[in-house]
């Protein structure tokens, strides 16, 4: 699987643009001024939005005026927008819920995080709170709430916000489905004033810095009854503070987001940013084709070949944050022990694992499937995360060989029949099913692999490709499944939703659980990486959990993709990628690249990303003269120490 009651919220606050995000005119000459006060100027992102609401609108001219200026405003406007499509559907608007990528990706653009990864290389940098400091004995934590962020319906984000956020996630098990390893371990949390949020731990806690968890609005969030039902999606648009909010969603077809003006670090330059669904992924490149969509991610590689060769497209290829696994059901259960769904029992014995994954040619699927867009699996974590990578030695790794795994099986005790079907303890025969996600072209490719491999053992493999993968896997009623997750650059929440305490409370909750494992050493291993704040030794406690997960052979971590997706340089004239020497536009751990975006219509880039009108041009009557040429000075957006991109 891949991951991540109503309230009454007000339209977004917007008040006029502050001094410091104005262009500057630079002119010079009494003569000049005059003839550039009645010139007809590009605007500024910012400027043009203000100008879509003339102050004048009620008088009857001015109403005129408008409509005979409403194709080019028109023109404009969807020169500002923005759609990108993706391949997965939203699981839940609720912060407290989402976990599938999308959502979360929706959630970074939406609501501030109290820390931020840089762009460049992923250290922590500030966002909701500008500074931090442990106490001596790393007990207490304390941020600093900075004072320039607002709701989008124009109140002020205080720290109260981010107390009411963590103590809910503390006390109500429902509002800690998707995040709550990270206060899981949290003591107490209090707002001494609106700029000071003290974090108090039971232990130490080595995420302190890299709490992955949205921060929500009290004021609205409180007025919420049940958060295990509550998605969010019913009433717009939703108030957030990030540099986008949500002013509408449709089930399994978009979420339409609009730009935040007043962000503190600065409003997007896309006004609006529309994420599309689309179940197939021919259907999303030839929507990009035509420019339709202005983005496209999750490229096969015959696409991706296809696409390069195109006009005003651009293909980004480059080292992913994802991996890609086949993972067994080790016998679904909540956190009580009790075990529902209907895994096939034979997936318990650790031989039938390994003989299954022996016979996984890893080689094979990087060659044939990813046409070398993707590198072998090993570990856990992807390599693109270099300090906690893993590799298994030489006598622990699981290598391709098709023989070994057909003499793993018979020494276990599953022999084939004169039929040629390898049959189990009870006499039945070797017949698994594996969940397969519908839209995911590589997910069928790689089952007809494992069909034609596993057959070969005499074992029988059904490939059951849905569009909704989630329902099945949260029941337990799957035997093996494809997986996948995006890492962030602190491993904890990926390794947390391993342990024991990410299962569900009961069979009919959600928990954090990727795939029902609960083991008490891999446990064991995660509680002392937590309070660990030596990196290196922290980095070795991670390796051990990951030799761990390996050797239990419920995960086999099988190739790491690379980002291979696509935009049109007609519609983006740029973007950052993360790292941003050579990394993805999608999914990444931040809003880098959908903040950054410029659209191509706004003109020449400079080296900021910004943009520099350069030509003004007055109307006469009869006569286009030019009268003045004028340099817009952009001021650096993010160009203070903590942003550093």
């Amino acid at each position: 699987m891949d991951t991540q009651g109503t309230t009454t919220q007000a339209p977004p606050y917007d008040p006029p643009p502050r001094p410091a995000r104005t262009r500057r005119l630079l002119a010079t000459g009494a003569a000049a001024f005059a003839l550039l006060a009645t010139a007809a100027a590009p605007l500024s992102p910012a400027a043009a939005r203000e100008a879509r609401t003339p102050a004048n609108q009620s008088r009857p001219e001015a109403q005129g005026q408008a409509q005979v200026q409403a194709p080019a405003a028109q023109a404009k406007a969807a020169d500002q927008n923005l759609t990108v499509a993706v391949s997965q559907s939203v699981d839940s608007l609720s912060p407290f819920l989402a976990t599938r990528l999308v959502s979360t990706t929706v959630m970074r653009l939406v609501y501030d995080f109290l820390t931020n990864y840089d762009v460049k290389d992923a250290h922590t940098v500030p966002a909701m709170a500008t500074e931090w400091k442990p106490s001596d004995d790393k007990l207490t934590w304390t941020y600093k709430i900075r004072k320039d962020s607002r709701w989008t319906d124009g109140k002020q984000v205080t720290a109260e916000d981010a107390a009411w956020t963590f103590n809910k996630m503390m006390t109500d098990e429902n509002a800690a489905t998707a995040n709550g390893n990270f206060t899981a371990n949290f003591k107490k949390v209090t707002a001494p004033d609106a700029e000071t949020l003290v974090v108090e731990l039971k232990k130490p806690q080595a995420t302190m810095t890299a709490l992955d968890v949205p921060i929500v609005p009290k004021h609205i969030w409180e007025k919420v009854g049940d958060f295990s039902k509550f998605n969010n999606d019913k009433t717009f648009p939703i108030v957030g503070n990030g540099p986008y909010y949500i002013a509408d969603y449709k089930t399994d077809q978009y979420v339409k987001l609009k730009a935040n003006k007043q962000y503190w670090r600065g409003a997007p330059q896309f006004e609006e940013l529309t994420l599309k669904y689309y179940k197939d992924n021919d259907a999303a490149v030839a929507a990009l084709r035509t420019g339709e969509v202005g983005f496209v991610q999750g490229l096969t590689p015959a696409q991706a070949a296809s696409l390069k060769s195109e006009p005003d497209i651009k293909v980004n290829d480059a080292p992913g944050r994802r991996f890609f696994a086949l993972a067994t059901n080790p016998g679904a259960r909540d956190r009580t022990g009790k075990k529902f769904g209907n895994g096939n029992p034979a997936l318990l014995d650790p031989a039938v694992r390994k003989a299954l994954f022996q016979a996984v040619d890893r080689k094979a699927i990087v060659d044939k499937v990813y046409q070398g867009h993707a590198v072998e699996g090993q570990g856990y974590i992807p390599p693109r995360f270099a300090e906690y990578q893993w590799k298994p030695t030489a006598e622990q790794q699981i290598a391709y060989d098709p023989d070994r795994a057909s003499k793993t099986l018979d020494d276990a005790g599953y022999r084939k029949n004169a039929a040629g079907k390898r049959v189990g303890k009870d006499g039945k025969p070797l017949d698994f099913r594996i969940l397969c996600h519908a839209t995911d072209p590589n997910d069928k490719a790689i089952g007809k692999y494992l069909q034609e491999w596993w057959g070969a053992l005499g074992i029988g493999l059904k490939v059951e490709c849905l569009d909704n993968v989630s329902d099945p896997w949260l029941a337990g009623e799957y035997d093996l499944a494809f997986d996948g997750y995006s890492v962030n650059p602190d491993p904890d929440y990926v390794l947390s939703i391993h342990t024991c305490a990410a299962l569900p409370a009961t069979p009919k909750d959600k928990g954090q659980t990727d795939n029902f494992i609960c083991d008490k050493q891999f446990d064991d291993l995660y509680a002392r990486q937590t309070v660990e704040y030596d990196k290196a030794k922290r980095a070795d406690l991670v390796k051990q959990m990951q030799s761990r997960l390996y050797d239990t052979g419920y995960m086999n971590v099988m190739v790491y993709p690379n980002a291979v997706e696509a935009y049109r340089t007609d519609q983006i004239k740029s973007i950052k990628t993360m790292p941003e020497a050579a990394g993805n536009i999608w999914g990444q751990d931040g809003y880098w690249s959908w903040w950054s975006a410029v659209p191509a219509a706004n003109g020449t880039e400079d080296g900021d990303g910004g943009v520099n009108p350069a030509v003004w041009i007055i109307s006469g009557i009869g006569v286009l003269l030019v009268a003045a040429i004028a340099f817009v000075a952009v001021r650096r957006r993010g160009a203070s120490a903590e942003d550093r991109e």
